[in-house]
């Protein structure tokens, strides 16, 4: 049976009744989740919020204070100026050592808008390197790479001018010294970080070394630096030069005729020492070889040392006169004293003889002046055994035997001397430091000696430090010098420098002679030790002293030279003519007159 139309009808509203009744429940459903959504993304917000206040809280009111001081230190920044170290100037003002400006070239091909070979055709002649090598370098990489260092100014400006992209120049300080070699092992040398490593640069690092204090700058936002932040004057520096009692000139005579003596005897080395005998001041300190401190990197290291005052060596007959003077003090002889020279003698089984035994013989008696003219090994023997022993040694230490001087200036040694015991017991030992052997001195110690001699019996402290002294001249600090120390009386060293102008006058110095000028001398020519005990037997070691003028002495000058070769090397043929071309160099310098009147037809004194 089919449906009637009500029922159908009924049927149709039923069904649509359910499908709004459906509709209205996935409304609402969806306005439920909707406002889940919105309330959950607010909550999100709020929390947010609430947590950024919070935040913001602790940054502004309870991490302000650190927050405040961090900043503060990001837009600080300490800068210490680089100061140069100060000027090294001689005693007439003469520059020995100064700081320059100087650049390193960097290239950064990379960077470059031109040929590689168009910059390396430019930068050939300013840097004096053939283009080639320059195109090897920059090929080496893309940036970085150091292309030459110690760029002067003028070469800097040049390369400037260029205004080449991919160059880049940086500036640093270089220690200059203009003389070279000349005070090169007085003065020593800097190394990269700029502190002194050898001579004057490292004994004298705190006189030489300016300190400046950091500099609080600000920066401003675009990183340049507040200059109303900049404090005035921070960039100014002192004035004051090191000033030494080096003579540049008379250094520069002393180190030619030395070099001229140790080409011609094929020597080792050589040492030339010019010293006040007043005060110890120092006008020459010289020694060859040297080195060139501006390029010390290219020398063998034992050439910066000062060997006048750190290598040890025995002076020979050059220490005579010191005896001499020990006997006469203490009254173990008397100036008009004689002795038998055998020529030859016996001491503790032990043969001594003198250096020209073998052409001369023994002499028969001599006086003292004698024994020194003859430089007689055998009479100075006599001499010593005159000395009671214990007195002898206790003088011996009294006049500084084994002590450094006290030099300013690095690597000092101090002397060898013997122990008190077995010199006491041994005849041999007091014989041979008699004619100056078995003991060991530096050749400054030996100037100090003499000078001792020259001025009164006075030991004075060699030095070579004058003081800070600013461009007017005036001084700002100088060194306190050891007070001098009275050893001798006037009346020994008179009597001992009659004897040494002998020497020179009649004796093994005469090569010292200078017309017109008393010249008081003492050679020396003594056998090497050997380090491992003994003596070589063919190397020996010569010196000379001469001190003048004798009527009113002033000045010591002391040449050693090492190792000199040939049958005719001796103090008198090897050193003293050093000796007598300095003394004619301070001569001129120091405007000294002559001693007495000087006959003009024959250049000579009258006798």
């Amino acid at each position: 049976m089919g449906s009637s139309p009500r029922s159908l009808s009924s049927q149709r509203t039923r069904r649509s009744a359910v499908n709004r009744r459906s509709r209205l429940t996935d409304r609402v459903a969806l306005l439920d989740r909707s406002t889940v959504r919105l309330l959950l993304v607010w909550g999100v917000l709020v929390v947010g919020s609430g947590l950024l206040v919070m935040n913001l809280a602790r940054l502004q009111i309870v991490q302000a204070p650190k927050l405040q001081k961090l900043a503060q230190e990001q837009q600080m920044i300490y800068m210490r100026p680089f100061v140069p170290r100060r000027q090294i100037i001689d005693r007439t003002g003469t520059v020995l050592a100064l700081d320059r400006p100087v650049y390193t070239l960097f290239a950064h091909p990379k960077l470059f808008k031109e040929p590689k070979q168009a910059i390396a055709d430019k930068l050939a002649p300013l840097l004096q390197r053939p283009a080639a090598d320059l195109m090897k370098k920059f090929n080496e990489g893309d940036t970085g790479i150091r292309v030459e260092y110690a760029l002067t100014e003028t070469v800097a400006d040049q390369i400037m001018n260029l205004q080449a992209d991919g160059l880049e120049l940086l500036q640093s300080q270089q220690r200059l010294y203009p003389q070279q070699d000349l005070m090169a092992t007085v003065l020593g040398y800097v190394n990269d970080d700029h502190k002194g490593q050898a001579g004057i640069e490292l004994s004298q690092q705190k006189l030489l070394e300016r300190l400046a204090k950091p500099v609080k700058l600000r920066r401003m936002g675009d990183g340049s630096l507040m200059p109303d932040q900049v404090p005035g004057g921070f960039l100014n520096v002192d004035d004051w030069q090191l000033q030494l009692t080096l003579d540049s000139r008379l250094q520069r005579v002393a180190i030619a005729a030395l070099q001229q003596q140790v080409k011609k005897f094929s020597a080792k080395r050589g040492a030339v020492i010019v010293m006040d005998v007043q005060d110890g001041s120092l006008l020459t300190l010289a020694s060859t070889p040297s080195y060139d401190p501006n390029e010390y990197f290219k020398y063998p290291v034992e050439r910066f040392k000062n060997w006048a005052i750190s290598d040890l060596y025995e002076p020979g007959s050059t220490f005579k006169p010191i005896n001499v003077a020990i006997a006469l003090e203490t009254g173990s002889i008397k100036p008009d004293s004689t002795f038998y020279d055998e020529g030859q003698i016996q001491v503790g089984g032990w043969p001594i003889e003198n250096f020209d035994y073998s052409t001369s013989g023994g002499r028969g008696r001599i006086t003292l002046t004698e024994i020194l003219e003859y430089s007689s090994n055998v009479g100075m023997v006599h001499v010593e055994q005159q000395i009671k022993p214990s007195v002898y040694y206790t003088w011996l230490k009294r006049v500084g035997m084994g002590d450094p001087v006290g030099i300013d200036l690095p690597s000092e040694a101090s002397g060898q001397f013997k122990d008190k015991k077995i010199f006491l017991e041994s005849s041999i030992e007091r014989a041979t430091t008699a004619f100056g052997q078995g003991f060991s001195l530096t050749p400054i110690h030996l100037a100090q000696l003499h000078a001792m001699l020259a001025n009164g019996g006075r030991l004075v402290t060699p030095h070579v430090v004058r003081g800070l002294f600013d461009s007017k001249e005036q001084p700002y600090w100088q060194p306190t010098l050891p007070n001098s120390r009275p050893i001798f009386s006037k009346a020994t060293t008179q009597t001992v420098l009659s004897m040494m102008e002998t020497v020179v006058s009649k004796g093994t110095g005469k090569s010292a002679q200078i017309p017109g000028y008393r010249i008081a001398g003492k050679t020396g020519t003594a056998q090497k030790a050997n380090p491992n005990g003994g003596y070589f037997n063919h190397a020996k070691i010569t010196s000379f002293v001469g001190i003048f003028p004798v009527e009113s002495p002033k000045y010591v000058v002391v040449a050693v030279v090492d190792e000199p070769q040939g049958g005719d090397a001796f103090g008198s043929t090897v050193a003293a003519p050093v000796v007598k071309s300095v003394i004619e160099a301070l001569i001129s310098l120091e405007k000294i007159p002559p001693s007495m009147p000087m006959d003009t037809r024959t250049g000579a004194a009258p006798p």
